[in-house]
Order: structure tokens, then C-alpha cells, then sequence
């Protein structure tokens, strides 16, 4: 089976004429009765070969991280006698960290450069772009744990940790962008664009280090709330440039979606008091379903499914501690599983009519900005 990629590439090379390519699209899509933009398409897994590989590349990622670990402890001993050193401690970890992340993300390249620039394998590429990135974070968060060498800080000691975390978001977004443009796997923009949360979050925490006594989800999950709600602005930027779906702009969009899915759903539902521990009224429940049903709504238009899954468990909770309440105690789950189940199963089968109802509420200057989906006509 040929990807949308494939096919714009013939296209480009002058192989394929692109009346034939446009021919070969809808043929595609009749048969399948329904809109390539409906089902979210997405490269993953070609081949048992990818999934081969990719337990390869993770056996030897994890044995390269072990190596670098073994090396930090080297050139950080501790006194084992001196219990009370706390800070040499510290400093072996963030040693540990540091060469172990730092080993993974230069082990990780060189891998692209042949698993991902050459034999052009979607999962193993997923994983070493994850691990470069991941290694160069965590490599200057090392660093930083290194230099600190205690737990125990001041306030200036916690402005200079979060400034340089925030550092550390910066230089990891730089790799992100690098590896972009030497790879161009889709799920780069989406860890770039996490790796500048990061940034932009601990760049904040270190303005008010010192100043607030706010806790810290109450600084944390505001942050984490309004980078989510950037970081869907900017998906939606890529996906109304490719309204079709079908290059790789789509699959941009779909892992960034992905990533500001739960950082919008989390604080929202920590809000809520979902994530708090204890037992959850029928008001608090009301607020939740109308949350997931307003995320639905928003799903449906922009024709994503990341912001329903991100939210699940948190209405699974919910659903389980009401039927708790109301004496279901011994089917409570049970009966959950049912409900969001039969939902899930009656919108997956329906998504397109319903989808079509959805955005037919919507402005004309609305709607032609969003995808493009079954008979929906879009001005």
C-alpha cells in the first residue's frame, strides 16, 4: 500500500501524472465509502519489520543509557561511609542523568540517519526522534542537578534550577528543530513544541521563584492549561492548510493534537476536582460530562479524536464513582466499561453523519477553514 507521501512524490518526480494520482485518490475512496479525513490516517506500522527494529533500537537505547549511567557514577564517587552527604548524592545523579541521556541522544542520530533517512521506517524513527529529543533534555537537566548538588536550596538556588530548566526546554526544542530538518519525521514538530512548553512553564516558575506562595499546581497547571491551548492553535494552523489530509502536514497536526489533548484536559478536570482523591457529587459529575460532551463537539468539527481519548479516563472515574454512590458498588466498573464503551462504539460508527450535523451549525467562513469530511461542503 502506497502513503500520500509516496504518491506526491511520484507525482513530483514526474512518474506518476497528477490526473492519474487525483483518479487513484477517489478510486481509493470509494471503495472505502467514506473520506480519507474521516478515519485519521496515519503512518505507524508497515511491517512486522518495524516493530522488529524497533525492539532493537530500544534494547540498545536502554543498554547505551546503562553504559552512560556507569560512567556518571565513575566520574562522580560518593563516600558511602558518610551517609549525610546529601549533596554528592545528588550530584552523582544528576551525573547519571547526564551521561545517559547524553549517550541516547548521540546514539540516536546516527540511527536516524540510516533507519529513518534511508529505509524510511515509521515506528523506529518515532522512537529515535523521542530519544533525541528526551536525551537532550534530560541531558542538560543532568547538568543542572549536577551543578546544584543539594535538595535542599534557597530561593535564589530555585530561580537559577527553574531558569536553567527552562534552558533545557530551549536547547531541546534546537534539536528538535535540527532533526526536523535533516529527518522531517512528523512527530518532530510536536516534541519541539513540548520541549518550548517546557521552556516557557520553568521560564515563568523562575520569574516568581521567591516571590509566591502559591502551591505548585497552582502555578504548574494554569501554565500547562494555556500551552495546551497554544499548542491546539498551532495544530489547527497545520491542519487548515491541509484540509484533505493528504500530505504530511496531516500527520504534523495529528501528533500535536495528541500533545495538547491532556495538557488542556488535566487541569480542566483538575479544576473539576476529578483527580483529587476523594468522592465525586453528582454536581461535580454534571460538570464533567458537560466538559467531555464540549470536547466531543470540538472533536467532531475539527475532525480529531485525540481531545475525546485524552479526557476518557477522567469521565471513567466519574461514571464509576456515580454508579458507586447510587449502589451499583459490585457492577460499578462494569456497568462504566458498558456506557462509555456502547458511546464510543455508536460515535466511531456514526462519526461522519453526526460530524456533518456539527458543522453544518457552524459560520460558512467556519467551515471552510475546517477539513473536509464526507459530503460536507465546505465554501
Amino acid at each position: 500500500m502506497y502513503s500520500q507521501d509516496e504518491i506526491n512524490s511520484a507525482v513530483s518526480a514526474g512518474v506518476l501524472p497528477p490526473e492519474i494520482a487525483d483518479k487513484l485518490r477517489a478510486h481509493v475512496v470509494n471503495i472505502r465509502e467514506r473520506p480519507v479525513s474521516d478515519e485519521e490516517h496515519f503512518r505507524f506500522v508497515s511491517s512486522f519489520n518495524d516493530i522488529f527494529v524497533a525492539i532493537g533500537v530500544v534494547i540498545l537505547l536502554f543498554a547505551v543509557a546503562a553504559i552512560g549511567q556507569a560512567l556518571g557514577r565513575a566520574a562522580f564517587p560518593v563516600d558511602t561511609s558518610n551517609l549525610g552527604d546529601y549533596s554528592g548524592y545528588a550530584r552523582r545523579q544528576g551525573a547519571e542523568m547526564m551521561f545517559g541521556a547524553a549517550l541516547v541522544a548521540a546514539t540516536a542520530w546516527p540511527l536516524a540517519e540510516f533507519f529513518t533517512r534511508k529505509r524510511r521506517m515509521a515506528f523506529p524513527s518515532i522512537i529515535l526522534l523521542l530519544a533525541f529529543v528526551f536525551g537532550t533534555l534530560f541531558t542538560f537537566l543532568g547538568l543542572t542537578m549536577t551543578i546544584a548538588g543539594s535538595d535542599n536550596i534557597s530561593t535564589e538556588g530555585e530561580y537559577i534550577l527553574a531558569a536553567f530548566a527552562s534552558v533545557s526546554g530551549l536547547l531541546a526544542a534546537g534539536g528538535a528543530w535540527l532533526h526536523w530538518r535533516r529527518f522531517g519525521v512528523p512527530i518532530t514538530i510536536a516534541a519541539g513544541a513540548g520541549a518550548l512548553a517546557i521552556f516557557a512553564i520553568m521560564l515563568v516558575v523562575a520569574a516568581l521563584a521567591g516571590s509566591t506562595d502559591l502551591e505548585a499546581e497552582d502555578i504548574f497547571l494554569p501554565l500547562i492549561f494555556l500551552s495546551g491551548i497554544a499548542i491546539f492553535a498551532f495544530a489547527m494552523r497545520w491542519d487548515m492548510t491541509d484540509r484533505e489530509r493528504q500530505t504530511r502536514r496531516s500527520d504534523v497536526a495529528f501528533w500535536l493534537h495528541l500533545l495538547a489533548a491532556p495538557m488542556i484536559a488535566h487541569p480542566l478536570f483538575y479544576w473539576i476536582g476529578v483527580t483529587e482523591g476523594r468522592d465525586i457529587g453528582v454536581g461535580a459529575a454534571a460538570g464533567v460530562l458537560a466538559v467531555y460532551v464540549a470536547m466531543g463537539l470540538v472533536a467532531l468539527a475539527i475532525d480529531r479524536r485525540a481531545l475525546l481519548v485524552s479526557a476518557l479516563a477522567y469521565v471513567l472515574v466519574t461514571l464509576a464513582s456515580l454508579f458507586d454512590r447510587f449502589g451499583a458498588v459490585e457492577l460499578n466498573v462494569a456497568l462504566t466499561a458498558l456506557v462509555i464503551g456502547s458511546a464510543l462504539l455508536t460515535l466511531s460508527a456514526f462519526w461522519t453523519p453526526i460530524r456533518q450535523v456539527v458543522v453544518g451549525q457552524l459560520p460558512v467562513t467556519v467551515r471552510g477553514r475546517l477539513p473536509a469530511s464526507g459530503n460536507l461542503l465546505a465554501a
